[in-house]
């Protein structure tokens, strides 16, 4: 499935801060689907139960994830979209998946314009001259800019700006990022990104600065893609580390600040990845499908350990774990490993279009994804309505004694689950602990060394009892057509 959208923005800036807060771990389900009820009788057998459980304990031993998680950030490293790494992931993949014991493997093209960072630098010139710590937001043209810059501590105050007051000028937003569990504080930040370039370039700016969209102390700068609206000429965007943002802020005290900005960096035409994906035929249902995933890209600062190794790892271990039992759930389970996510949910947008159908879309009976890193999973949900909730009750209670709570007011699709859950496909939520994963989410720290091996260990437990009672269970979440909002 090819994916180009116009002009090199395969998202507008509004449908991707959309995206971004739909699958904000945080945001609520809908009312309908977050009625507290009492438990209903299982549709499971205990017997079905009892190797939910034995899956569980077996997981909890298991090195499998760890070992691809390690594989996937030693051999291959950082996975930018479209680079030489993308294509040796793939095949990496798709080999695991095959030795793991799937039914079935292959691949599925995903097309898209290919963004490219070659240099990046940044200086406060003048009196006070010293180098910044900045990286180029994924999307941004190259530029070498020295001007004074204007300083702003929101998006809404750069919205109000006087144009005259930007002409020729480097914006600097400095909105700091609350930590959060729930991962709230992302949401309420990304307009700091998604859509401060663009509006600082139709005020005339020359180049655009933000503090890092990231929570941590350390010396580190956080990517992340942007988008400029059609009605814009693109400049310079970059984010600051946090400390350096501090000191711009406190040299600004003493008068006007210059500052230098150089990117070398653009989109280069255009590159198809893959989605790779791996079943396991169901023995009653294989039309039905259960799907999971995490996504195999990665920004190119760290090794991508946390976002998305973790998850990509805890997945392919997950199904393998089911694979291992006597016999095939009943339904199809699906593992995916989708390309593209860091720069638009692309991969997954493919993966709609060819499976989301409307004689497709209610055959996908409820989707996952790991993507928020590898902290222990604390909460479950899932958007099944009330009366159709008795599998979800049953899952609920095999995790339990993992540490994890029914929060059935809680949750959303993970990202690549939004497109499918945009056409009625419905959602499982097994949610992360995030209060750390701001610290790494798309800088250098994001390494395989801030991955907890016992916390890989209980998501995976996690994600395989999930996987085997859906899969095995006769009840619908609720998944049904319906039509998309514009």
């Amino acid at each position: 499935m090819r994916v180009v959208a116009p002009s090199l923005k395969p998202l507008s800036a509004a449908l991707l801060a959309t995206a971004l807060l739909v699958a904000t771990p945080a945001q609520a389900q809908s009312g309908q689907a977050a009625q507290q009820h009492a438990p209903q009788a299982a549709p499971l057998p205990q017997s079905t139960l009892d190797i939910a459980a034995r899956l569980r304990e077996q997981a909890l031993a298991d090195d499998t994830a760890w070992t691809l998680i390690e594989s996937l950030t030693t051999e291959i490293g950082p996975r930018l979209p479209g680079s030489e790494a993308d294509a040796r992931a793939v095949a990496w993949a798709k080999a695991r998946f095959e030795a793991l014991g799937y039914d079935r493997v292959w691949t599925e093209p995903v097309t898209f314009p290919k963004w490219e960072r070659r240099s990046e630098s940044a200086a406060v010139l003048g009196a006070h001259a010293q180098p910044l710590v900045i990286t180029a937001l994924g999307g941004s043209p190259g530029g070498d800019v020295s001007a004074d810059l204007v300083r702003f501590d929101g998006i809404e105050a750069l919205e109000a700006a006087d144009p005259a007051t930007l002409a020729g000028r480097i914006v600097f937003v400095d909105m700091p990022m609350e930590r959060t569990r729930d991962g709230s504080g992302y949401g309420k930040a990304g307009p700091v990104r998604s859509r401060g370039p663009s509006i600082a370039a139709r005020k005339g700016a020359a180049a655009y600065l933000m503090r890092s969209i990231g929570t941590s102390p350390h010396r580190v700068a956080n990517t992340g893609i942007t988008r400029f609206d059609a009605d814009v000429t693109p400049i310079p965007a970059a984010a600051l580390s946090l400390p350096d943002a501090d000191q711009l802020t406190r040299l600004l005290r003493f008068g006007p600040v210059q500052v230098r900005l150089a990117l070398d960096v653009g989109w280069n035409g255009e590159y198809t990845s893959h989605n790779v994906i791996a079943e396991l035929t169901g023995r009653e249902r294989p039309e039905e499908i259960v799907l999971i995933a995490g996504h195999l890209d990665s920004w190119d600062l760290g090794t991508g350990a946390v976002d998305d190794a973790s998850g990509v790892g805890i997945t392919m271990a997950a199904g393998h774990l089911v694979a291992q039992q006597p016999q095939r759930p009943r339904r199809s389970l699906r593992v995916v490993a989708f390309a593209n996510e860091e720069q638009g949910l692309l991969g997954a947008r493919a993966y709609a279009e060819a499976h989301g159908g409307a004689d497709v879309i209610a055959r996908h009976v409820v989707g996952a994804e790991s993507d928020f890193g590898a902290g222990r999973i604390y909460g479950f949900n899932t958007s099944a309505p009330a009366g159709q909730r008795a599998t979800s009750d049953a899952i609920a209670e095999v995790l339990r004694p993992l540490g994890i709570d029914y929060l059935q007011d809680k949750g959303g699709p993970g990202p690549d689950i939004v497109p499918l859950a945009q056409k009625g496909g419905a959602w499982a939520w097994l949610g992360q602990d995030g209060t750390d994963y701001f610290d790494l989410h798309h800088n250098a720290d994001d390494t395989l060394d801030k991955v907890d091996p016992d916390a890989v260990a209980q998501n995976t437990a996690a994600y395989a009892v999930f996987a085997w009672l859906a899969a095995e269970s006769e009840e619908s979440f609720g998944s049904a057509p319906k039509a998309e909002a514009p």
